[in-house]
């Protein structure tokens, strides 16, 4: 008889705590324990990376600084609740520049995380999975190649490594500013409510 789900999960998250492999990220520590959300969820959301304010330091993804404020109103627009979800990143660790500010992960640095993405999504097997950003939609390809593009594609459920994948915009305040604000991406969680 294998392992039980849970206890797969917590071998992965210490498998992660313990990971060393990027030099610039060798002292992070992965975001990845229970409080990531539900085994059993609705959806997974993957995203890009831990934010310094917010899940590198809460320990809680998308919890603690603005992105996790507004991914909170999103979620409350179609009546979903972190109990009901599981939520990830393409890169564990906070990236972070020479001033400690927020960075995006590297290519390598995705890589690198894709293995464990992969394990996540084959142990959970969630029915659907909503990436957040560009970075996160790219970084699935490492699971199973596909040609979508967040600014055609966003918000559209397509199949996908045996589930249904919806790319969504990151809620990020930058790209509520710049790129696609609030209401477009109420309209977009709307859509995802649709599945489930």
């Amino acid at each position: 008889m294998g392992l039980s789900k849970p206890k797969l999960f917590a071998s992965l998250c210490r498998e992660a705590a313990a990971c060393r492999i990027c030099p610039e990220l060798a002292d992070k520590t992965a975001v990845l324990s229970e409080l990531n959300g539900t085994l059993e969820p609705r959806v997974m959301f993957v995203a890009e990376a831990p934010g310094r304010q917010g899940a590198d330091r809460t320990r809680r993804p998308f919890y603690g600084d603005k992105s996790g404020e507004n991914f909170q109103q999103l979620l409350d627009s179609i009546g979903l609740t972190r109990e009901e979800i599981f939520i990830t990143n393409a890169v564990m660790c906070s990236p972070r520049t020479e001033t400690d500010a927020n960075r995006k992960p590297t290519r390598g640095e995705i890589r690198n995380c894709s293995a464990f993405l992969r394990q996540m999504v084959e142990l959970i097997d969630p029915p659907v999975i909503a990436t957040l950003g560009s970075v996160a939609l790219d970084a699935i390809k490492a699971l199973e190649p596909h040609n979508l593009k967040l600014a055609a594609d966003a918000g559209r459920p397509v199949e996908w490594f045996g589930r249904v994948l919806v790319p969504l915009y990151h809620p990020s305040p930058q790209v509520i500013a710049a790129q696609r604000g609030l209401a477009v991406q109420l309209e977009h969680f709307g859509r995802l409510s649709e599945l489930i």
